[in-house]
């Protein structure tokens, strides 16, 4: 089944071609962009809201990452401090006794006691040379933790900068989020109240049954005033006509001229 569908596939594309050139990868990606927009807006706002939402959540773990990052580098930038501190006590103290030695050597004589011991002038020297040769490798050590401890300094104050940023965009992204989630619900509010419903929900269907009824009440109305009005019967109701007065007064005017009429042919 694989293979026959890998057999298809290459047939479209084989056919898209042939049939369309160079254009074809263009066509191709514009159909799948259509069909991905599509897609996307059949989507529910709601739902993207609530995605929105745990994307925002989601940065907490790198945030808290980022934290351990810069609490473990602040703890490491310290202890090269107390590195650099202890190195330059060492140094002072060594450049305080090269410093005597030189100062000894320089007086020229052939032995010199130090503690109880006596020494030649060139145990002296020996010991000054190894001394100073220490001594510049040790203020080498130190330039160089130095240096180190400037360059953790600022690697430090970017890293505090980038969560800083970090802490910020996600303040910004949780009122952005609720400030569309605010908006989605006065749309909704006045989809509620509007006469044109865009939406299938309960609030929806209910108003449908309540049109649905009126409209079934209106006929049953129609009917029963319908069935009041008799076919046979006059219409008492009728529009008088605008001679009205004078019709009954000529009718009323002439009627006993034929009453007596009748008498005498009795």
């Amino acid at each position: 089944m694989i293979k026959k569908g890998l057999i298809a596939t290459g047939a479209v594309v084989l056919l898209s071609v042939v049939f369309l050139g160079r254009d074809a990868v263009s066509y191709v990606f514009t159909s799948a962009c259509r069909v991905t927009e599509s897609v996307r807006g059949q989507v529910p706002i709601e739902f993207e809201i609530d995605r929105a939402r745990r994307m925002v959540h989601n940065l907490v773990p790198d945030i808290r990452r980022n934290m351990h990052v810069i609490a473990k580098e602040e703890v490491e930038v310290e202890r090269l401090e107390q590195e650099i501190k202890n190195a330059e006590s060492r140094l002072a103290a060594e450049r305080a006794d090269i410093l005597r030695l030189k100062g000894d050597l320089a007086q020229n004589q052939p032995q010199y006691r130090y503690v109880n011991r006596t020494y030649t002038a060139n145990e002296v020297k020996d010991d000054l040379a190894r001394r100073f040769e220490r001594f510049k490798t040790n203020d080498a050590t130190v330039a160089s933790l130095q240096d180190i401890h400037q360059a953790r300094l600022k690697s430090l104050d970017a890293a505090r900068a980038k969560l800083e940023g970090m802490l910020a965009a996600k303040r910004q992204m949780e009122v952005d989020v609720e400030n569309l989630e605010a908006r989605l619900k006065m749309v909704e509010v006045a989809q509620t109240t509007s006469h044109h419903q865009f939406d299938d929900s309960r609030l929806s269907r209910v108003k449908g049954l309540v049109t649905d009824i009126r409209s079934r009440l209106k006929v049953a109305e129609k009917l029963v005033n319908a069935d009041v009005h008799y076919a046979d019967e006059i219409p008492l109701d009728a529009p008088a006509p605008d001679n009205l007065l004078e019709q009954v007064t000529e009718y009323f005017d002439g009627q006993p001229q034929r009453v007596a009429s009748a008498v005498e042919t009795r």
